[in-house]
């Protein structure tokens, strides 16, 4: 019963029409009472008709009068003076006097609620105007027992039509909301257990039909959801398949292209000169395709294992990567610098941390040779309290603006013309698997900056940690 809207309603509902009448039930006893007092005024004054007729009546016609007009004495004020015109013996002193003339609700309901508190009989003198103007005044006497028997059984009578009432409303109320919204909710909510069972099924999307406006918003809205999401199902499903079709090519390509490689180192060994000059072409387009092939191949993978991590000296990495690209430089005027200090020692994955460096570093030396101009590529490490901090520095031409918009993007956000972009979007999740970040800082003609930070705790760093002045400048 607790535990569903409806049952939840249906108590709700009794518990505040309930409550609806509690609030009505106090003015009603206060008006009860009032009505009862001016009842035995009106009473008193026909009894005081038969005195008016005969000024002379015996003991026993008056004392009839009076017990059933339910006082004990009665006074008509007729002009400037004050007439007992019935009376009897009182069995106690009066204990308070009440004017009917002009009360206020506020009194009414505070006299009421008082009678019914106390318990104790009282003689209570009560003073109204007479009907029909027959006239100026009229006070009788009267015991407070009966009046409060009176006022008592009129309130559980209230209070047991209010309880029939409440159930009956709620009960209705129910029924009502039961065929107006639960039975529409049940179905809404069939029909999500029966898309969630196959949502690649477009049959199973639901179909808008509830009269309630706001219901059928929610109907219109859970369509289009399951729509985009049985889209996205089916175009996840094509593209894993494409996925799984390209990394199979790709890795019988690599073998293919691996292959020529071997072939063209050859040819450059030729002395015919047409050969030795389309030779370096090429090679080096040979070379970006088996490029492509293994980073295709590597984020092919579902995911990178996770960082094994220990302590290493930060130089020693950093100077392999670097001895690494010296040779692929040759005798092209480029320039390395490593700014790191001596033992500095963080805690990373040696051979990830290899390949992320070694991405940026290759990234940034492909940049300045592509625009045959000397240029210089330093890295710089340091620590501070909560992190280790790593730039790559270049001097080359600066990224693309697409390359900017989708930096971290796999086959969009490549960092020169004709690359796929794969290289920063590994590097970029090897990073985020040792619970830090990689951003690029700054980047226009004048060079580019990325930067690494690796915290030293067990939280991973989010942007909004990384300083301001490394933060992504880009634009």
């Amino acid at each position: 019963m607790f535990n569903s809207l409806s049952g939840r309603l249906l108590i709700l509902t009794t518990i505040f029409v309930m409550i609806a009448e509690v609030l009505i039930f106090v003015p009603s006893i206060a008006r009860f009472r009032e009505d009862y007092m001016m009842n035995r005024l009106e009473r008193a004054q026909i009894a005081s008709l038969a005195l008016l007729a005969d000024d002379m009546i015996d003991s026993d016609l008056e004392t009839e009068l009076l017990e059933n007009a339910g006082v004990f004495n009665v006074v008509l004020r007729r002009d400037s003076s004050r007439q007992l015109m019935l009376s009897s013996d009182m069995p106690q002193p009066i204990a308070a006097t009440f004017d009917m003339r002009d009360n206020t609700a506020a009194v009414l309901i505070r006299d009421a609620m008082a009678r019914l508190i106390e318990p104790e009989n009282e003689v209570v003198r009560v003073i109204g105007a007479p009907v029909r103007d027959a006239g100026l005044l009229i006070e009788i006497t009267m015991d407070t027992s009966p009046m409060r028997a009176a006022m008592i059984d009129y309130g559980i009578r209230i209070l047991i039509l209010s309880a029939v009432i409440s159930v009956i409303t709620a009960f209705l109320l129910f029924l009502a909301m039961r065929a107006l919204l639960l039975k529409p909710i049940k179905r809404v909510v069939g029909h999500m257990k029966n898309y969630a069972a196959a949502p690649e099924d477009a049959r199973r999307i639901i179909t808008p039909s509830a009269s309630v406006t706001e219901l059928h918003e929610a109907e219109v809205a859970l369509q289009q959801l399951e729509t985009d999401l049985t889209q996205a199902l089916r175009q996840k499903e094509r593209l894993a398949q494409l996925g799984s079709a390209v990394s199979k090519i790709s890795h019988d390509l690599r073998n293919i292209l691996t292959s020529a490689q071997l072939f063209t180192d050859r040819i450059e060994m030729s002395e015919d000169p047409t050969v030795k000059r389309m030779a370096p072409k090429l090679v080096g387009s040979i070379t970006r395709a088996v490029h492509l092939c293994e980073s295709t191949l590597a984020f092919g993978k579902a995911e990178e294992p996770s960082p094994t991590l220990t302590m290493l000296a930060l130089n020693d990495l950093v100077d392999e990567v670097i001895d690494s690209e010296r040779l692929a430089v040759g005798t092209f005027d480029l320039q390395f610098e490593c700014d790191i200090p001596d033992g500095l020692m963080l805690r990373a994955d040696p051979e990830q941390l290899y390949r992320v460096l070694a991405n940026l570093i290759r990234n940034a030396r492909q940049a300045i040779v592509a625009t045959r101009t000397p240029g210089h590529i330093s890295v710089t490490g340091y620590e501070d309290m909560s992190a280790w901090w790593i730039e790559v520095v270049d001097t080359g031409p600066g990224l693309p603006p697409k390359a900017r918009e989708h930096l971290f993007t796999p086959f969009q956000g490549g960092a020169r013309k004709g690359g796929s972009g794969l290289g920063l979007a590994i590097s970029a999740e090897l990073v985020r698997g040792h619970g830090g970040t990689l951003e690029l800082a700054h980047s226009d003609a004048s060079g580019t900056r990325f930067v690494i930070c690796l915290p030293k705790g067990d939280g991973a760093i989010t942007i909004g940690e990384v300083p301001a002045e490394l933060q992504n400048t880009a634009g």
